[in-house]
C-alpha cells in the first residue's frame, strides 16, 4: 500500500477587535507558531495559518477568538496542497 502524501492547509482569516485592545492582539498573536500577521488597520487584523490539517488551523483560530480584545475571528480562505504538489517545479528557465 502506497503511503498518502503530506498535506499541508493554509488559510487565511479576518479578526475584527476592540481599537484599544489591537496592539495586544498584535502580540499575542506574533508569539503563536504558524500564524503571520499579513496587515491591520482600523481594528481589524489579517492572519495566514498554516497547518497539516484543518483541525490544526481551527484549534488556531480558536485561540485567537479567545484572546482579550478580539471581538470575532472568522476563516475567509483555506488551500489545500499535497508534497506531491509542492515539490513540482514550477520554475521556468527563461531561455
Amino acid at each position: 500500500m502506497s503511503e498518502q502524501p503530506q498535506r499541508y492547509h493554509i488559510s487565511s482569516a479576518v479578526i475584527a477587535t476592540v481599537p484599544a485592545r489591537t496592539e495586544a492582539v498584535l502580540a499575542a498573536i506574533a508569539g503563536m507558531e504558524n500564524v503571520e500577521v499579513y496587515g491591520h488597520g482600523g481594528g481589524k487584523i489579517v492572519v495566514v495559518i498554516e497547518g497539516t490539517n484543518t483541525g490544526m488551523l481551527g484549534e488556531c483560530l480558536t485561540r485567537i477568538s479567545l484572546l482579550e480584545g478580539v471581538i470575532t475571528a472568522s476563516m475567509v480562505f483555506e488551500h489545500v496542497e499535497t508534497e506531491e504538489m509542492r515539490s513540482d517545479d514550477r520554475n521556468t528557465d527563461a531561455a
